[in-house]
């Protein structure tokens, strides 16, 4: 489990995180989302340790990310939207830095190589940005962490490989895995995130499973434009609005939807999910 209470991270005098508290739990694929500068990128490299917290703090398993603790390494993985392009073969690579990753598996990393349509033989700074994403992204599910951080995992990726990202996160994460998944692209991964988080400028605006989202809003796909709705916006064969659910009625939540109401009304949003 993972335990934030009170962060806060600044750049200098430049304050990007404030008082952000949360807890992550084991079994969960979590979608974080938020503007472009809200600091998803800096939580992720705090979490994993790269980052040392300017105030409150970070405990994984009663441990300090940023003490670097080799017992608590070998269990946490930072996909980072940057990847290397090395002079190496992609099996050569896994087999050399597999080795810092206890649970590391080779014989996974092949499987999931040939289920990313990629040579696993080819040298990585020779492939495309498409190719080499999905190297990365196969290494880091064969490492078989516990804790999963994945920073834009689907950018560069064409629309077979983004099916196969879904499948293989859902089939090759460990059940009792804590995943984080810093993300602009919510349709790629609408099927697979719940709880959703979604940061603003130094602030939580929502923390919330898709359960706890269709209980507190009501997501109507109609061709009839109704008064009241919080969003509304036209989709091929008429409109999605979101209103506050006030009859208890279930409905399909859109992620993409349920940002742009929570960046439309962030004060509401936020107080609805606090109660």
């Amino acid at each position: 489990m993972v335990s934030i209470n009170d962060l806060g991270f600044s750049y200098g005098n430049k304050l990007v995180l404030k008082n952000i508290t949360m807890t992550l739990e084991e079994g969960r694929i979590y979608g974080l989302l938020g503007e472009n500068g809200v600091g998803k990128t800096t939580l992720l490299s705090i979490l994993c340790g790269l980052k040392k917290p300017s105030a409150g703090s970070v405990l994984t398993d009663g441990r300090k990310p940023f003490d670097r603790e080799p017992a608590l390494l070998t269990e946490q993985y930072y996909l980072s939207d940057d990847n290397a392009s090395v002079h190496m073969k992609a099996v050569e690579y896994a087999k050399n830095y597999g080795k810092f990753w206890e649970k590391f598996e080779i014989s996974k990393f092949l499987e999931l190589m040939e289920i990313f349509e990629t040579d696993p033989q080819q040298m990585m700074d020779r492939m495309s940005t498409g190719q080499l994403k999905k190297t990365y992204i196969c290494f880091a599910l064969a490492c078989n962490t516990r804790y999963l951080y994945m920073d834009e995992p689907t950018n560069g990726l064409d629309i077979p490989s983004k099916a196969q990202f879904r499948k293989a996160l859902a089939k090759y994460t460990r059940e009792d895995s804590v995943v984080l998944i810093s993300t602009h692209q919510v349709r790629d991964l609408e099927n697979i995130i719940d709880p959703i988080i979604i940061l603003d400028r130094q602030d939580v605006l929502l923390n919330a499973t898709l359960q706890e989202i269709s209980e507190k809003l009501y997501f109507d796909y109609s061709s009839e434009v109704k008064e009241g709705a919080l969003y509304s916006e036209l989709i091929p064969g008429g409109c999605i609005q979101v209103f506050n659910n006030t009859t208890g009625q279930e409905s399909k939540v859109s992620i993409e939807a349920l940002f742009n109401t929570a960046h439309k009304h962030k004060e509401l949003i936020k107080n609805v999910f606090s109660k």
